[in-house]
């Protein structure tokens, strides 16, 4: 069975997500553990148990939607720093990919810090990265 790893955050319900999902799915027997950075929201000032409660809830609307779409999913909320959050959920499990998903250049962080060649560098394993808006639903 493969393993992936889903590092996503405002992008969480977006259809490229849902359309990579089908084509592991499709693939074979698989499980994906997604992990939401807790990271704080931009257009407010905000507290560390907001940025970990709005975290939660799109872990929660992401793990209905990947369970609707038939895959085997299940997660957590991890630290601010998406390396971090990386570095911790491959602590406690192993995965055969990691699928990272950003939103476009110009309004991603992530993309900003270079995320998705820092995390193949750092960690080794290979990285899909997937780009999209954010999800609608999402505060």
């Amino acid at each position: 069975m493969r393993r992936y790893l889903v590092v996503a955050n405002k992008t969480l319900g977006g259809e490229h997500l849902t359309d990579r999902v089908r084509e592991c799915t499709a693939s074979g027997p698989c499980h994906f553990h997604i992990v939401v950075p807790a990271t704080p929201p931009d257009d407010h000032p905000w507290t560390e148990s907001e940025a970990g409660s709005l975290a939660e809830q799109r872990l929660a609307r992401a793990l209905g939607r990947f369970r609707e779409l038939g895959a085997d999913a299940d997660g957590e909320v991890g630290d601010a720093n998406p390396l971090a959050a990386i570095e911790d959920a491959l602590r406690e499990g192993s995965y055969d990919e990691i699928l990272l998903s950003t939103l476009p250049p110009g309004v991603s962080r992530w993309l900003k810090l270079d995320l998705p060649h820092r995390v193949q560098t750092q960690f080794g394993l290979p990285t899909t990265h997937l780009m999209g808006e954010p999800d609608a639903t999402t505060p």
